[in-house]
């Protein structure tokens, strides 16, 4: 497919069809997300690939038990990983600079970087994926079962396999909405509705249109889709929650030396 049609046509998937991903097909994916860019070159991620079913259904809870972790054949867990690196400075002698907040950023960002490789390479071949926050919100327990050592942590992942669905495209925020040339140009309140009415309307609808959402929707008497943001799917406690959660792994992964 021609690169910006690949990227304008990105929708999440989440139901798949029963049919295995071929090896060959799997190892170009994962070529391609050797190829992304990463500081200093240093490639500070590693990237798990389950297919046991066990584990799945382990990883099934951990997800919030969202039904595509079962039913793809694949869910890739990509992390932050300064293990490999350290052992490797230890072998060579060199000082080990990396046990601290801004090397997890790193390999966090190596991470994600190498995440989106992997999404467009895989939907080049005709494959569908669908992005899990709940990598992060649960990355402790996750770490656990995927038997993660000191120093690498579960930062994003996907689940990945053959559409069983061809969902419609999301809208999303108008150019003039995110970009800022030279440097930022902060939003006049009329400049905050007009970036949103298209999402307000639009998604709004969307949740309206899923039975169990609208009940939610209804019960929790909330009014718009910025609402349903912050009362329904992004609550502060959940916030305060999964926040304390990434700090206190990052401490047991041996990220925050001073």
């Amino acid at each position: 497919m021609d690169f910006l049609k690949l990227i304008d046509h990105h929708r999440s998937i989440r139901k798949y069809k029963a049919k295995l991903v071929p090896e060959e097909i799997l190892s170009k994916i994962l070529e391609a997300s050797l190829r992304a860019s990463s500081s200093g070159n240093m490639q500070t991620f590693s990237i798990i690939v389950t297919k046991n079913k066990t584990l799945k259904k382990r990883l099934y809870k951990l997800h919030f038990e969202q039904d595509m972790v079962l039913q793809a054949p694949l869910l890739l867990t990509f992390c932050s990983d300064f293990h490999r690196m350290r052992l490797w400075l230890k072998e060579s002698q060199a000082p080990d600079n990396f046990d601290n907040f801004m090397s997890f950023m790193i390999g966090a960002i190596d991470a994600i970087l190498a995440s989106q490789n992997a999404a467009l390479s895989a939907e080049n071949e005709g494959l569908g994926i669908c992005y899990l926050g709940t990598t992060l919100a649960n990355c402790h327990k996750i770490g656990k079962v995927l038997n993660l050592p000191e120093n690498v942590v579960p930062v994003v992942g996907f689940t990945m396999g053959y559409p069983d669905e061809e969902p419609s495209l999301r809208d999303r925020l108008p150019l003039k909405g995110v970009v800022h040339y030279e440097t930022y140009n902060n939003y006049a309140q009329e400049n905050i509705h007009e970036i949103y009415a298209e999402r307000e309307k639009n998604g709004f609808e969307r949740y309206m249109s899923v039975p169990h959402l609208r009940e939610k929707i209804l019960d929790s008497q909330v009014k718009n889709l910025a609402q349903i943001y912050t009362k329904i799917k992004y609550t502060k406690a959940s916030h305060i929650k999964y926040s304390r959660t990434v700090l206190d792994c990052l401490k047991d992964q041996n990220f925050f030396n001073q």
